[in-house]
Parts: structure tokens; sequence; C-alpha cells
């Protein structure tokens, strides 16, 4: 019997969580979309989920190592809340895999300003 762990391609996970910090509460039914940066500035779409009731999802495929971009549909989720006074219609983050573990990208968010951190 031999030793296949050495072949054994070893993959991550992604999850998101979004907070709209002016209400407090999360950011629910946003869209959001993966994908992979296959080269020469292009991309290819991985998925495209929206976030649960708590602002979360997890239901991203497991990922290679590579570079990635996560963009969050702030126009549409700002219109679907009535708020009419907004400066970011999306919120694209890049962001590098290059080990097998649990990738994190929360979004903190309000009509003017975002913020994200690599979270755990």
């Amino acid at each position: 019997m031999s030793d296949t762990s050495s072949t054994i391609k070893k993959l991550s996970t992604l999850s998101t969580h979004v907070l709209d910090t002016t209400t407090g509460l999360p950011a629910k039914d946003m869209k959001v979309l993966l994908e992979k940066d296959v080269g020469n500035g292009q991309f290819t779409t991985l998925m495209n989920v929206l976030t649960n009731s708590d602002g979360r999802s997890r239901d991203f495929p497991e990922l290679e190592n590579g570079n990635y971009k996560i963009t969050f549909f702030t126009e549409e989720y700002f219109v679907n809340q009535n708020v009419s006074n907004y400066f970011f219609p999306k919120a694209s983050i890049d962001f590098i895999v290059n080990q097998p573990k649990h990738y994190h990208v929360p979004l903190l968010l309000s009509p003017f300003s975002f913020s994200t951190y690599r979270g755990s």
C-alpha cells in the first residue's frame, strides 16, 4: 500500500458575514459573487449567493490556492432597504488563498463606507 497523502490536494473553505453598521443589523439577502483570477485580468465566476437572515454565507465551493475576488452588491441591498443616498454600488475585495485553511471575509457596511479584514 503506497502513501498518497502527498498527492491529495488540500482545499480551503470560505465564509462571509455582512453587517450594516447604520442599523447594527445583519445585511440579509445581499447578493455576493465569488470569482477566481485566471490571469491577464480575467476572472471566472465560481458562485453567486445571497446572505442568510444573519447576513452570512458559508455556501461557497472549496478553494484551491490562487487569487480571488468577492463582490458584494451593496446598491441592490440599499435599494431594498429604502436607502436612496449611498456612495458605493458594489464592494469588491481581492484576496489570496495560499494555505489550506478556512478564510473568512467579513464586510462592515454603511451607505458611505465599508471595511473588511481577515476574519477567523
